[in-house]
């Protein structure tokens, strides 16, 4: 089983102003943590490690936007705050997304393309080998998920499908064009916050 580096329980965030967030919650509850529902910046400053979850990715930007919380969130992730993006989560967290231009974090040194995976009918579930030590395996579920085009030099590719990298991470930043949270025993979610 996996375990957290200290014995207090981490105060995770996850963004909840639209999308998948109560799956996300539910994954970080089983895994141990403490869940703080984000929704401001009043919200962000409670938490020390965030999870942005699938949804709509244009509409959860500007509603950070909006709610004028986007560049603090930024500035936190930039000082080394942890953060996991999930699908449009990880659209949010791409330094470049193809044919888009909208508000976002822009962290994480990628290139992107939104919902190359096909739409809602294309779903498709699939065993992926990962790079994860103690997890060689899981299930990743893809919902209208982005592709990753491009990795920077400092990113590390953690899982592929089809060639393509899907899970990856750059220092405490990490993301996936899939689902974790969709599939039982919160794998990816207890060794992200092993990382903390």
């Amino acid at each position: 089983m996996v375990g957290f580096a200290s014995d207090r329980k981490p105060s995770v965030g996850v963004l909840a102003l639209q999308g998948d967030y109560a799956a996300h919650k539910a994954a970080l509850l089983e895994a141990g943590a403490e869940v703080v529902e984000v929704r401001s910046g009043e919200d962000l400053a409670k938490v020390r490690a965030m999870v942005i979850p699938g949804g709509e990715s244009t509409v959860m930007a500007s509603l950070m936007e909006r709610f004028a919380f986007l560049e603090e969130f930024r500035r936190r992730i930039l000082s080394g705050m942890p953060v996991f993006g999930t699908c449009a989560g990880l659209i949010l967290l791409a330094a470049r997304v193809e044919k888009w231009n909208r508000p976002s974090l822009a962290v994480l040194d990628i290139d992107l393309r939104r919902n190359a995976y096909g739409t809602q009918v294309d779903s498709f579930r699939a065993r992926l080998k990962t790079k994860i030590p103690g997890i060689p395996e899981i299930e990743a579920v893809f919902i209208r998920a982005p592709k990753i085009l491009s990795c920077g030099p400092g990113i590390e590719i953690l899982a592929f499908h089809d060639g393509a990298p899907v899970l990856v991470r750059q220092g405490s930043i990490l993301g996936a064009s899939f689902h974790p949270e969709l599939v039982p025993g919160a794998l990816i979610h207890r060794w992200f916050l092993d990382s903390f």
